[in-house]
C-alpha cells in the first residue's frame, strides 16, 4: 500500500525552503552556511536515522546526486564536476569506496566541494581506514527525525496556508496509513487539497479514506 499512496503523491522537488527543520536548526544553518561561495571548506557529512531529511537535503543543493544505495559501485557517479553528493556511503561496496576516494582527492585539488550522508557517524563507517578518515574530516551535523507532533505542527501550518481545513483525527488516521516521512506527508497534504477542490468536498475522514482508496484502485 506505501507504494500505491507514493504512486499518487504529486513529486515535489527538494528544496532548502520546504525541508521542515524541527530540532534541526542548526544543522540547516551550517549546510545553507556551507553552501555560500565564499566557503572554503571541502566536505560537509549528514548522518542519522532514517526519515530525518539526509536525502531530502543531499538533493535540494543542487549537486550532483548520487545514491549509493542504489549505485554501490558509484558507477553513475560523474567523473567530472566541482559538487557532488553521495548519500548513503554506508552501503558503498569496495569498488565504490574506491572511486568516492580518489573524487574526494580530485575535488580537493580543484577546490571542489562534497556533500555526503548515512546513518552512522563518520568515523563508525564500515569503510576502509584512508576513506573513514576522509570523511571524518568533514564538518558534520547530525539530523534528527521529527516527532509525530512537530510533524503535525507543521502539516497544520501547510494545510492553514493552503486554507484547508482537517478534521483533528486526520492525522492519526494518515500517520496509521501513509509513509510517515515529512515529504511524502507534504505532498499527500497536496493531493488531499486538490481532491477536496476538483470535488467540492470538505476534508473528513470518509474523503480521507476514499482519496487512499483510490490510490488502490490504481
Amino acid at each position: 500500500m506505501r507504494q500505491l499512496i507514493l504512486d499518487l503523491l504529486p513529486d515535489t522537488t527538494p528544496s532548502l525552503e520546504n525541508f521542515v527543520a524541527g530540532s534541526n536548526g542548526e544543522a540547516l544553518t551550517g549546510l545553507a552556511a556551507w553552501l555560500a561561495p565564499t566557503n572554503r571548506e571541502p566536505q560537509l557529512f549528514l548522518w542519522g536515522e532514517p526519515g530525518a531529511g539526509k536525502s531530502h537535503l543531499l538533493q535540494a543543493c543542487e549537486a550532483a546526486y548520487t545514491d549509493a544505495r542504489l549505485d554501490p559501485d558509484l558507477s553513475t557517479m560523474p567523473a567530472t564536476g566541482d559538487f557532488h553528493a553521495v548519500d548513503n556511503v554506508d552501503a558503498l561496496s569496495d569498488d565504490g569506496q574506491m572511486r568516492l576516494f580518489s573524487a574526494i582527492n580530485r575535488l580537493h585539488g580543484s577546490a571542489g566541494r562534497l556533500l555526503s550522508a548515512a546513518s552512522v557517524p563518520p568515523l563508525r563507517l564500515a569503510l576502509r581506514e584512508d576513506l573513514r578518515t576522509r570523511l571524518g574530516s568533514s564538518l558534520v551535523y547530525r539530523l534528527r527525525a521529527l516527532s509525530d507532533g512537530e510533524k503535525i505542527a507543521a502539516l497544520t501550518e501547510q494545510a492553514s496556508a493552503r486554507g484547508l481545513v482537517l478534521p483533528p483525527e486526520a492525522f492519526n488516521y494518515l500517520f496509521a496509513r501513509a509513509p510517515r516521512d515529512m515529504r511524502s506527508l507534504a505532498a499527500l497534504l497536496v493531493s488531499i487539497d486538490r481532491y477536496s477542490l476538483e470535488h467540492q468536498r470538505p476534508v473528513t475522514l470518509p474523503l480521507l479514506r476514499e482519496i487512499l482508496q483510490t490510490s488502490l484502485d490504481i
